[in-house]
């Protein structure tokens, strides 16, 4: 396979579950690299003796992650085909990356959102608030601009080419739907594919506390409804 394809991992105290999410991503990936978010825990050792390459990001947030991961692979002289955004918490299954991945390669689609369908989910997977807020938010989507999602689900590929011109901005919750409607606006083609879910490793800091749902909700409905006024 002549593409190059580089993962991004934001992690945050996942000391317990990184290990395995890096021990399972196809061999097909040239670097995996990690961004310990802030964390207080061995998050940092565990990744690097794994493999990965990791980075530190003082500023807590899913899109401050995701751009200093953006930020270091900037730098570097050989650029990657394909970004792929997965969870450090073991809840995607890693050894999936290879379907998500193949429109891109396959059909020469821009972006691949893994879609995490009910019949493929563990019980429990996924909270109330986020399976409340996945529904809104695609169904606002459909509405304001009738895109075809069911999920703003974390693990996806993108063509990096293609994340570069999205410009991405947001620093927290909303990282997910901002490259989403961003995707729409500029009319890439896209695709979801279903994927496996199961119980993360330890609490979620976002579904897992009444604060952080919140917050994501708010922060998710604040980028579609920026959006449909542009």
């Amino acid at each position: 396979m002549s593409e190059k394809i580089i993962v991004i991992i934001p992690a945050f105290n996942e000391e317990a579950s990184i290990g395995k999410v890096i021990q399972e991503i196809p061999e097909i990936v040239s670097e995996i690299i990690v961004v310990s978010n802030n964390s207080t825990d061995s998050t940092a050792e565990v990744a690097k003796n794994a493999g990965a390459t990791v980075l530190f990001e003082a500023n807590k947030g899913y899109g401050y992650a995701c751009l200093k991961g953006l930020d270091y692979i900037s730098k570097k002289s050989e650029k990657p085909e394909i970004i792929v955004f997965l969870d450090g918490d073991y809840s995607d299954y890693p050894a999936e990356l290879t379907q998500i991945i193949e429109p891109i390669l396959s059909d020469n689609i821009d972006m691949v959102i893994g879609s995490r369908v009910s019949r493929w989910r563990e019980k429990g997977a996924m909270t109330f608030p986020q399976r409340f807020g996945n529904g809104l938010a695609t169904s606002l989507m459909k509405l304001f601009f009738n895109a075809n999602f069911t999920d703003l689900g974390p693990f996806r590929a993108i063509k990096y080419n293609k994340l570069l011109q999205l410009n991405m901005q947001d620093k927290t919750y909303g990282w997910t739907v901002e490259m989403q409607l961003k995707a729409i606006k500029q009319n890439l083609t896209y695709i979801e594919v279903p994927v496996h879910y199961k119980n993360r490793i330890g609490v979620s800091k976002v579904s897992g506390t009444i604060k952080g749902a919140i917050f994501a909700g708010v922060k998710i409905l604040t980028w579609i409804f920026k959006y449909s006024f542009k």
